[in-house]
């Protein structure tokens, strides 16, 4: 629309100029009477210039530059036939062709619940699936994909240039929602996530090729329960510290006895051992008595006539 617009306001231009520059007065006599004519005086060097002008602004109309990682989709509308001009310079000429500009680099899709992140922005865009239970759980994902250089013509026929809102999004929502309808609720959260990631990725992938894309990758971003459910599993999850607690608790307490046990076996042996010494050895028990007491006391008296040299009988204990 704007190249037509542009053509036409040269070519009115162009007019003007010739027709100011050609265009004569000329004083001539009619059947007796004395007039002014305008005359066109078209010349060899105003033809030329003419020429030269239009040959200009066909040349300027008709280059394109294509960026990098962009491909040009060119319908002749008088043979209604298409062709794809690469990166850098090409020739359109105008009014003869139609070109639609078509990205190939890796693009995403992204469906996500936090505003701002999605395709979608100003909504929460998470793909709410049913689990095998029936349960309802939220999905934020990423799709990365590109077009098929070799199937751009036939992506531009069959579906145009916006094949993200007509192909891949409905493509991601059914494929997701079938997957996720497998596997239960706790499976989705836990290790087989990723599973779960490359089963939707291999899916898609039979699901789109077909039709010209090449999907590259599909990353599970983030899952979402219900508020119902989300309390249920952090209930849960108190509820296994709380017995993990337990547990610990009881296997000290079990330790604990054991070692009172080995304790107790311990002191009984040593006491079945000091018996068996003094029944061999009464006087061992005299050894014991000051075994026992402080380094400090040397000498006891046990009555009047009595004095124990603890010198004497630590020496005979030895």
């Amino acid at each position: 629309m704007w190249t037509i617009l542009v053509v036409l306001l040269v070519l009115a231009a162009i007019a003007y100029w010739v027709y100011k520059t050609s265009v004569r007065v000329v004083i001539t006599e009619r059947e007796g009477e004395i007039m002014a004519v305008r005359r066109i005086n078209l010349t060899v060097p105003l033809l030329g210039g003419v020429v030269g002008v239009l040959l200009v602004l066909f040349l300027a109309l008709s280059i394109r530059v294509v960026p990098v990682g962009h491909a040009l989709v060119k319908f002749n509308v008088l043979t209604k036939t298409f062709s794809v001009a690469g990166e850098g310079v090409t020739f359109v000429p105008p009014l003869i062709y139609n070109t639609y500009l078509y990205d190939l680099r890796r693009q995403e899709y992204t469906m996500s619940a936090r505003k701002g992140e999605g395709k979608r922005r100003d909504i929460d865009d998470s793909l709410w699936s049913p689990t095998k239970e029936g349960l309802q759980v939220g999905i934020d994902l990423t799709c990365w994909y590109r077009i098929n250089p070799d199937s751009l013509i036939s992506v531009h026929r069959r579906i145009g240039p916006d094949y993200d809102e007509k192909v891949v999004r409905p493509a991601i929502r059914s494929i997701v929602r079938h997957v996720i309808s497998e596997y239960p609720i706790m499976d989705v959260y836990s290790a087989k996530r990723l599973y779960i990631q490359q089963e939707i990725l291999d899916r898609l992938r039979k699901l789109l090729e077909p039709d010209g894309f090449i999907v590259e990758e599909i990353v599970l971003r983030d899952v979402h329960f219900t508020p119902d459910f989300a309390r249920a599993i952090e209930q849960k999850q108190i509820a296994q510290q709380e017995a993990e607690r337990m547990k610990y608790v009881l296997e000290k307490e079990q330790m604990e006895a054991k070692r009172k046990q080995i304790e107790a076996e311990g002191k009984a042996r040593a006491i079945e051992i000091v018996s068996q010494q003094l029944k061999k050895h009464p006087e061992y028990i005299r050894y014991l008595y000051v075994d026992k007491l402080s380094d400090q006391v040397q000498v006891i008296v046990s009555d009047q006539g009595t004095i124990l040299n603890l010198g004497e009988v630590l020496k005979r204990g030895k």
